[in-house]
Order: structure tokens, then sequence, then C-alpha cells
């Protein structure tokens, strides 16, 4: 199933320290996941899409962001590794995509752009068939017509801008975005409620408009786990050995970095830490990271009578999870680092 990768940092980073150097980069766990396996599908060789935001604003080229795609596997992109020695960013989106919605072609790789504002989707929204209509119906003739693709995750986009008061804005607050996010989720629950949806939607949304950015890891289930979401932050983000082992360093307590990945880029387990289940992600300008409960009717609170822990089985069966029962291999090469537990 399809991963993705958020950085933002006060400082650029080169493009190949994030996407093509590091070994378990998210191009490596497109072939070789050790977190997150899927049984059905293990290649995800179905496309790819970075995006980024200039390192400076410049007039000319506006503020929106560039994005490159290709449908072609990405550890197999001459392309994208040339692109990534000579490029530098402070906030860059990548993804890599397994298909389960949506066909085989350019339109369908995430992330996506609509003015100032990038986006891009790791799950599936249940029953999607059934409901698109009634989500076409809620957009204004202009997003209607936005929409190049045939995926849900693409349609969910457009009803998230759809939320905001003005989609084509070159500013948009923080607080905007995320009221935007939490509109767009209980939309999509209220649909697929009325078709008395099957299964849970897995809804690990990502956006942002180049100095904010929202993530959540959200599944419409009291009892089920979300796709897994974890994140990283620290001062440097760097190589410490040879072969494309990195790791963050924390030298004090500025947050230099965050980083928010489907699956850890390190096999050090102190770099990471998983976002809960049904909780939201804000990174603000200034780099404070907040991690916010998203409080509706599938939130359970560890207090509750009710949560005993939820299940894995649904996000693993959908190769977004490890089962909780099954422990990671090590990585056989780097024998003094610890495998983060998913």
């Amino acid at each position: 199933m399809c991963r993705f990768v958020i950085y933002k940092g006060t400082q650029p980073v080169q493009l190949s320290h994030l996407l093509t150097r590091p070994c378990h980069s998210i191009i490596n766990q497109a072939f070789d996941s050790r977190l997150r396996l899927d049984r059905r599908r293990p290649i995800n060789g179905d496309g790819f899409g970075v995006g980024w935001y200039d390192c400076t604003y410049d007039e000319e080229l506006g503020h929106q962001p560039c994005i490159f795609t290709s449908v072609t596997p990405a550890w197999n992109n001459v392309n994208l590794v040339r692109l990534t020695e000579k490029i530098k960013s402070p906030l860059v989106f990548a993804h890599v995509r397994a298909t389960t919605a949506g066909s085989l072609s350019l339109d369908n790789c995430h992330p996506w752009q609509f003015g100032k504002i990038m986006f891009m989707h790791n799950g599936g929204i249940a029953e999607f068939p059934r409901i698109k209509r009634k989500l076409q119906a809620k957009l204004s003739d202009e997003l209607f017509n936005f929409v190049s693709g045939n995926t849900d995750s693409q349609w969910a986009f457009a009803l998230f801008l759809s939320k905001l008061p003005d989609p084509n804005a070159n500013k948009f607050t923080t607080e905007i975005l995320r009221q935007a996010m939490l509109e767009t989720i209980a939309d999509i629950n209220s649909m697929t409620e009325a078709v008395n949806a099957t299964e849970p939607s897995l809804m690990n949304f990502c956006v942002t408009d180049g100095e904010s950015v929202v993530a959540t890891r959200y599944i419409n289930s009291r009892h089920d786990e979300a796709a897994s979401l974890w994140f990283s932050s620290g001062t440097t983000f760097s190589e410490y050995a040879e072969g494309g082992h990195y790791k963050m360093q924390k030298m004090d307590k500025r947050e230099n970095i965050i980083l928010i990945a489907s699956e850890p880029l390190t096999f050090e387990k102190a770099d990471w830490m998983e976002i809960r289940t049904n909780h939201m992600v804000v990174i603000t300008p200034k780099m404070n990271l907040l991690q916010v409960p998203i409080i509706d009717k599938y939130f359970v609170r560890p207090s509750d009578p009710e949560w005993s822990g939820r299940d894995t089985d649904f996000a693993a069966g959908k190769g977004l999870l490890s089962p909780r029962k099954e422990v990671p291999p090590k990585p056989a090469e780097v024998p003094s680092s610890t495998v983060a537990a998913a």
C-alpha cells in the first residue's frame, strides 16, 4: 500500500538526503518494507510523486509548489535521482503508490496541487463509488473541473478545497487548514454512513500551504487502528554510517527539522514517535508541533470503559500497519540498531 513522507525544516534539505540516499527511505520501503508488511501486494511500484516549495519567494515563479510525478517505479527512475541531487527545499511532500482505486496514470499520482495548496493521502475511502456523485455535488464548477484523475484521494482533496474560504488565496492560517480538514473528514463520514459502508475508511490525509502542515491518522471506527503514521524531530538529520544509515540528532531544544512518515525512515527506535489513531498533527510556520485529538463519535479515550486497545487486523490486512502479534525483523546490516515496532 502507498507510503508518504513530509519534511519541514528551518533550513532546506537536499532531496536526495530524504528520498534516495537513506537505506530505508520511502523509495526503498516501496519494495523492501520492514515495518508495514503487505502480503497482498508487497511492491509499491505504481508511480510516485514529489512536491516541494522554493527556498525563497520569486514573484515570477509564484507561490505554488513544483510537483514531479511518474508512473514508473520510484527506485528505477533516473530522472528522480538526478533531480534529488540538485534540488533543495524547506518543505517537501513525497509519495509512492500501490493502486487500490483509480488507474495507473500521472493524473492519479500524489501529491496534487491547487494554487498554493498541496495534498496527499494514504488509505482508502470505503464504498467510494457509491458516494462519489454525492461528493461531487458539494463542489463548485471550478473544483469539479480541477479533478483530472479518478481516485478517491483526489476527490477528497477537492472536497477539502471546498471547505476553504478561498482556495485560491495566497495565505492560509493554520486554523483555517485545520478546520477544513475536520470538516472534510466529517463530510466523508456522513456520506459513507448514509450508504451503510461495510468497512471503515482509512484517512491519513496531509495538506500544506508551504508554511503550515496538517496531517491526520484517522479511521472511522471505534475499534480498529488507523494506517500507521510516525513523526520525528530534531536539529539535524544526517548519515552516520556508510550505506545510507541516517539518524535524527537533537542537539538542543530547538525543532529545526520535523519529519512525518507512514513508516520510519531510520532503524533508530528513539528517533520516532507513533502518532495516535484519530489524531491530527499540526506543524505551525514557527515549527511548533501539536498532536490534537479528532473528537467525534469514533474517538475513544483510553480512560473510557470501552477502551481495550484498538485492533490492528483491518489496517494490517490492507498493508497499512503491522499486526501487533508480529515482530518485525532487525535489519541484518545494522546489528546495533533497533527496528521501531509499529
